[in-house]
């Protein structure tokens, strides 16, 4: 026969013995999708500047102004 609620107590050290094990579920989670979120950080960075410098150098292009010197 299963136990029950009213059966069985839950102790301290049951309470302490789950949270360690959940904790160290967690650490290995977090521990794995640290090195994907840093190549995926730097993979934004990198696409976030060359936006940045094409739309510079689009800008640049526009608003040239060509000065013409001449000498008399």
């Amino acid at each position: 026969m299963p136990p029950t609620a009213t059966d069985t107590r839950i102790s301290r050290a049951d309470i302490e013995s789950k949270f360690r094990e959940l904790q160290g579920e967690v650490d290995e989670t977090a521990e794995s999708a640290k090195g994907v979120a840093l190549a995926v950080g730097a993979a934004v960075a990198v696409a976030a500047v060359v936006v940045v410098f094409l739309l510079g150098q689009k800008r640049g292009r526009r608003k040239t102004t060509i000065v013409e010197v001449r000498r008399f």
